[in-house]
């Protein structure tokens, strides 16, 4: 928002300022800029100061008094509370005071002009409804009205807009579509009904707000009392020490607990094998896991073990579709480890032969062992006779008979 002179700005302008940062301030959520909340809480107290200057309203006045024109200047304490609100301050409470004061205010114009529902005030007269069913009951119903008022409010803005284009239409000599040919005469009747709606939304509004800000007020005070009660540091002092012993007893009781606990089952296979090789598990009937297959269906009545031909009918019945596990996922690492370890001693095995091989030795010159010359001459002579075979039979030879053409 750009810099404003509030002393020089007429009222409609500065009221004008004053919503557009209550707006911007509104739609923000967390993120406000603390600036412009105090610059819109000065515009929205020199508009109240303007507004009772001028005498615009006045007790003995019903909304049916009220101009048009003025309407919206109802909106002034409403605006100013719920920015005093949304101003970061210490002293929280005083700020709370404040704002619930202005609502107060807002909610006491809007009851004497007969803007406020008979419900709402008796509710209010008796501080709230005593039962959780009550309170319930008008916390829906106001959160009802709240829903209509922003559904009619968004009728009239679109009727609003409609009608801005039709008297665009009609400057351009267009023909203005059915249901368009509102009369000019009506704004003044719409905008009056925009901001007594407008109006009811913000004490629906206001009520819940108060709620709020009476209840954040006894938190704070209750605090307070017992902040001044236990004396200010010395109460932090006594909350952070205590977190840090129950911290530190449940970390002794934590560490001593480990000491006798059993040790935690392997989880998977590849974690307990590893655990066995590196010889912080040993595979002993403490860490055997064996896996018991599940049971479904009517066979679970019957154990798994059918008598008859009728219960080994009943038993297969809501028997899942896929083949179950022969073993657990334990089971399968042991398998593989003896796997590994009998491929393992075969290879060591190998690795000796072929190191300590015949081959490695050295040749020795001299004359061939006896008998080794005449298993030569056996083996030429088989395999001259298979060569003359051969010539004599060749490939194919006494098939003629079983080819397709033979």
């Amino acid at each position: 928002m750009g810099e404003f002179n509030m002393e020089d700005m007429p009222l409609p302008a500065l009221f004008e300022q004053a919503r557009k940062i209550h707006v911007a301030a509104t739609e923000s959520g967390g993120g406000v800029d603390q600036e412009e909340v105090r610059k819109g809480c000065r515009a929205l107290e020199k508009c109240d100061e303007m507004i009772s200057k001028l005498g615009l309203f006045s007790a003995n006045e019903t909304k049916e008094d009220i101009s048009t024109t003025n309407l919206k200047y109802l909106m002034v304490p409403y605006y100013l509370g719920e920015l005093t609100e949304k101003v970061a301050q210490d002293d929280r409470i005083s700020i709370l005071k404040s704002s619930q004061a202005k609502l107060k205010e807002f909610i006491s114009i809007c009851e004497a002009m007969e803007l406020v529902l008979k419900e709402e005030l008796e509710a209010s007269a008796v501080d709230g409804p005593n039962s959780h069913v009550d309170r319930r009951a008008l916390k829906i119903a106001r959160f009802k009205r709240q829903r209509a008022a922003e559904s009619k409010l968004l009728e009239i803005k679109e009727r609003k807009e409609r009608r801005g284009r039709s008297t665009k239409a009609s400057a351009l000599s267009t023909p203005i579509e059915a249901g368009e040919e509102d009369v000019l005469d009506d704004d003044g009747e719409e905008e009056r009904e925009a901001w007594f709606t407008t109006i009811s939304l913000a004490v629906s509004k206001a009520f819940d707000l108060l709620e709020m800000l009476k209840k954040e007020e006894e938190m704070l005070v209750a605090f307070k009392q017992r902040q001044s009660k236990d004396g200010g540091k010395e109460f932090y002092q006594e909350v952070l020490d205590d977190r840090a012993k129950r911290a530190e007893a449940w970390h002794r009781d934590a560490a001593t607990r480990v000491q006798y606990s059993k040790p935690a089952e392997p989880i998977t296979c590849a974690t307990f094998a590893q655990d066995v090789l590196e010889g912080r598990a040993r595979v002993s009937e403490m860490h055997e896991h064996k896996h018991q297959p599940l049971i479904f269906g009517p066979a679970s009545l019957i154990g798994g073990n059918p008598t008859s031909e009728r219960e080994r009918m009943a038993a297969q019945v809501f028997q899942p579709s896929h083949r179950m596990p022969t073993m657990s996922i334990e089971e399968a690492g042991l398998k593989e480890m003896e796997i590994m370890n009998t491929w393992q001693e075969r290879n060591v095995k190998l690795m000796e032969e072929a190191n300590s091989a015949w081959y490695k030795e050295p040749m020795k010159p001299g004359p061939p062992p006896e008998g080794e010359d005449e298993d030569d001459d056996a083996a030429q002579d088989r395999a001259r006779a298979w060569d003359d075979w051969k010539d004599d039979n060749p490939r194919g030879a006494g098939n003629k008979k079983l080819t397709p053409c033979g």
